[in-house]
């Protein structure tokens, strides 16, 4: 359940991770020589002068501590998985419920080889921050791991939180919603945590369906609702495949390494707090800005061979990265595929050291630009004359390149007498395909302005972005060979979309939907059109 390292640095975990270093590094001197250590002296000429992860220095430690800590738990949950697998039947699988997805120290891809399905624990936001969002990104990286459908083994009943500080129990018309909010990313299963709430210890208000009182009330009638809807139409829903023409690419070295050397503090120099902004929060930036735009998005990571299956793909301060991983991503644009890249992007090795080149790296040529320097924002800035319509989130903060153009097209710059001499955000045609490079932190709505400036570009706006802002669209083909369309109402108010695909009937209701014809959908409702089998024949 919810397997990670918890940080274990024991002793015997301590001399695995020499072990590790022995095998892969083969000598002292060559481990030295690869994460710099001749700096401050940190040098070692037999492997019994380790240091212990509580007294390392260097980033390379670093960083090859937290692989080796991912090791750990994907060795421990292949052993229970081989175990397990010697006793199921014919008719069972095998799954592990991972704590949410993106973990720095749990490597998601390597434990799910070891899986027939892969199953995620999804907690979010509920009453006015619901929204499904986070479903949406927590789905969208469970189904990239086997390239295919998911559980989730625990979600949102009533409420949530191991004190009573955070008791928000959903809306009527949410936890009904939230069922097939899983179901349109792709989960097989919707399970959850708990059934009935317990009445002591540390869970007391993690609230399950049924109250401590153990009787039917508002959550059990409409969960009650639910099942009886999926009893009819459940099989239209189960096992559905989404093709999605954008994907990110997700670095958990670059996660590690940032946190290590991050770019935010709350608090002062030499005296650093909390990151107020850093590789996850950049994630899910981008996530959401194309999630608010209506616009699918895979995950796919250092190790994906090919990104050919994409029109567009979005590559998040990518700061670490072996020199294959770059050209991959250059040979994507030169034959065509479009870009989105942003700052500190290409700068480290995969031993999380500086390359001794000019940044970007061997990013030089796609990207169109190089620069020597760089600064943190002490205060947020705007772009010059607003060149993506952001009005009052027209700003940008944290950190800024000095992006020096070779061939690539400026098209933003600073509004400030010393930053506005280098471009903010520039766009390189590389080949057929083009790279858009953002070298500073963008706000939430400049950054949904971009992307959609670079969805259009690479031809993949079209009706979903022009449905009322409350609603969300998801599609998929179900296992009938049926194109499936959920229109989700997130608001209070009574909302109407069009409906702008072929011919179909709304799973819901049983009644039949026109193309083009207007749907109504009530407060935190849905609509769910199943096209006819003739309308989609021959579409993916």
């Amino acid at each position: 359940n919810e397997t990670s390292s918890y940080d274990a640095a024991n002793h015997d975990v301590f001399i695995g991770f020499q072990h590790y270093l022995e095998k892969k590094f083969v000598t002292p001197e060559a481990l030295s020589k690869a994460w710099f250590l001749n700096y401050w002296g940190e040098n070692i000429h037999t492997w019994e002068d380790l240091p212990t992860r509580n007294g390392a220095q260097s980033t390379g430690y670093k960083l090859e501590w937290s692989r080796w800590s991912q090791m750990r738990v994907t060795d421990f949950l292949h052993w229970q998985a081989a175990l397990v697998r010697e006793c199921v039947g014919p008719h069972q699988f095998i799954t592990t419920d991972y704590g949410g997805m993106m973990k720095r120290d749990v490597n998601e891809e390597a434990i799910a080889e070891a899986l027939d399905i892969p199953a995620d624990n999804i907690y979010h936001g509920s009453q006015d921050h619901f929204d499904g969002s986070t479903q949406s990104i927590q789905g969208d990286f469970s189904r990239a791991l086997k390239h295919g459908n998911f559980l989730v083994t625990e979600t949102n009943a009533q409420s949530t939180d191991w004190t009573s500080a955070h008791q928000y129990p959903p809306y009527d018309g949410q936890l009904r919603e939230d069922v097939y909010i899983h179901l349109s990313n792709g989960a097989n299963m919707v399970e959850y945590w708990h059934w009935a709430s317990i009445p002591a210890n540390q869970e007391t208000y993690w609230k399950g369906v049924l109250s401590h009182d153990l009787e039917p009330n508002r959550a059990y009638a409409e969960v009650s609702r639910t099942a009886h809807e999926l009893e009819k139409i459940g099989p239209h829903l189960v096992g559905l495949q989404i093709h999605n023409q954008v994907a990110i690419l997700w670095s958990r070295d670059s996660n590690n390494a940032i946190s290590f050397m991050p770019f935010t503090s709350s608090g002062p120099q030499w005296s650093f707090g909390p990151a107020t902004a850093d590789y996850a929060t950049l994630v899910q930036q981008l996530h959401k800005s194309l999630y608010d735009l209506n616009v699918g998005a895979d995950f796919v990571f250092p190790t994906t061979q090919d990104f050919s299956a994409y029109k567009l793909l979005i590559v998040p301060a990518l700061y670490i990265s072996d020199d294959a991983l770059l050209q991959r991503i250059s040979d994507y644009v030169k034959k065509g595929g479009h870009v989105v890249m942003t700052f500190k992007s290409g700068f480290a090795n995969e031993n999380s050291a500086v390359r001794w080149v000019r940044a970007p790296g061997p990013l030089r040529e796609a990207a169109g630009f190089s620069y020597q320097e760089f600064s943190n924002l002490e205060h947020p800035l705007a772009l010059k004359d607003d060149p993506f319509h952001a009005g009052a989130a027209n700003k940008v903060s944290n950190w800024a390149e000095f992006l020096m153009p070779e061939h690539a097209k400026p098209i933003a710059f600073y509004d400030h007498p010393f930053f506005g001499k280098w471009p903010a955000i520039t766009e390189n045609s590389f080949g057929s395909g083009i790279l858009l490079y953002e070298g500073t932190y963008l706000s939430d709505a400049l950054q949904t302005a971009v992307l959609r400036d670079a969805l259009q570009k690479a031809n993949l706006t079209g009706p979903d972005q022009q449905v009322p802002a409350a609603v969300h669209v998801q599609h998929g083909v179900n296992r009938m060979g049926k194109r499936l369309h959920y229109y989700f109402n997130y608001s209070g108010d009574e909302v109407k979309a069009n409906y702008t695909y072929a011919a179909g009937t709304n799973l819901l209701n049983g009644n039949a939907v026109a193309h083009s014809a207007e749907l109504t959908l009530a407060p935190w409702d849905l609509a769910i059109v199943e096209e006819s089998a003739a309308a989609s024949a021959g579409k993916p």
